[in-house]
């Protein structure tokens, strides 16, 4: 499983311009079983993405396709770790 954090790297003008081709790619993702959630950071300097894709590469290449990534707007954090607890209705997660 995967944490991804998005870092912005310009202004919110400019994530905003971008914002719907981004949204659709994310819903593109789900779609694919790739993520399971995301939403904006508070206070609005990126965003996260958690997934359950189960490798670095193959997360690496799904990111490569967000136009996020594409255009310059934000930098990546990749963490990855393996949810050894989860709270109950969540077990899917451990697989």
């Amino acid at each position: 499983m995967f944490i991804i954090s998005l870092n912005y790297k310009c202004l919110l003008e400019e994530v905003d311009k971008h914002l719907d081709a981004h949204v659709t790619y994310l819903k593109r993702e789900y779609a694919k079983g790739n993520f399971i959630a995301s939403g904006r950071k508070i206070p609005r300097t990126g965003g996260v993405i958690l997934s359950n894709v189960k490798t670095k590469n193959e997360i690496e290449l799904i990111l490569a396709e967000d136009p996020f990534y594409q255009e310059g707007i934000a930098e990546y954090e990749i963490i990855e770790f393996i949810p050894s607890m989860v709270a109950e209705g969540f077990e899917k997660l451990k697989e």
